[in-house]
């Protein structure tokens, strides 16, 4: 009998699911620029915690405090308290959970863990820096504001839910470096908001936005760095074991009835 030939489609493969998309496609340039944010983060807070670059610090805060309050008009002021109200936990956290629930839905765990991560890191650091600097706030804010002033925690919020959604749900491409630079202009509108409102100082601002930036960077770094090696340990795991296969395949007739029962000639 003739052994039956396995049908087709039963023979073919179930195609994969959708695979989760590397969270960081070109590791070199991304530690490059992530390298140069977090030493621009690190000055930043290096220079505000000297006392001579403090002085020199608040001499230009001071300065742009007063072109802040020299320009005010309504619709601006109206603009800088819309940040306000979007840089509240009431805002960020819902928005935060349903990025997180996203990237579930989609199984991009990889991505997920980037996202969560930068955002419990940075909320670790504001109280945590804000109690080492203790810095006073400007006079007369157009908003309420409560607790010290350095870092501004509206700026490392929104900086840090910004960039860390773009990383986590645009795939690496031109379309994550449009993106990315919205990102950073909303990063930087709320950073500006904040001086105008007389909540923070303009340094405030900036180092909120390069620290919200750096968590966000650092975490994207470290867990493409996990998700790559899990990938080579999962592709080394399902290569094939080279194990030597028996020959099955009989020998010519005269050898295979050569033999000691064989017929003579």
């Amino acid at each position: 009998m003739r052994a039956r030939r396995p049908m087709p489609r039963m023979s073919q493969p179930a195609a994969p699911g959708r695979a989760e998309p590397a969270l960081v496609a070109a590791p070199v340039r991304d530690a490059a620029i992530t390298a140069v944010v977090v030493v621009l983060t690190a000055c930043a807070f290096a220079a505000a915690g000297d006392h001579r670059t403090l002085a020199s610090i608040q001499r230009l805060d001071d300065a742009w405090l007063r072109l802040m309050i020299s320009g005010q008009v309504t619709p601006l002021t109206v603009i800088a308290k819309v940040f306000n109200v979007i840089g509240h936990q009431y805002v960020t956290l819902p928005v935060r959970i349903a990025i997180a629930g996203l990237l579930a839905l989609r199984r991009w765990w990889w991505h997920l863990t980037a996202f969560a991560a930068a955002i419990v890191i940075s909320e670790v650091l504001i109280g945590l820096l804000k109690g080492i600097y203790s810095r006073a706030r400007p006079p007369a804010p157009l908003v309420a504001t409560s607790g010290p002033a350095f870092p501004s925690g509206h700026a490392v919020a929104a900086s840090v839910t910004a960039v860390a959604a773009v990383i986590a749900l645009v795939p690496a491409g031109k379309r994550r470096a449009w993106w990315a630079a919205a990102a950073v202009v909303f990063s930087i509108l709320m950073g500006l908001s904040r001086a105008y409102l007389g909540a923070h100082w303009l340094s405030d601002a900036a180092a909120g936005i390069l620290l919200g930036t750096s968590c966000a960077l650092i975490t994207a770094l470290a867990v493409g760095q996990l998700q790559r090696r899990a990938g080579r340990q999962l592709a080394r795991a399902e290569q094939p074991s080279r194990i030597p296969v028996p020959e099955h395949e009989p020998r010519n007739r005269d050898q295979h009835e050569s033999g000691p029962d064989a017929p003579g000639p």
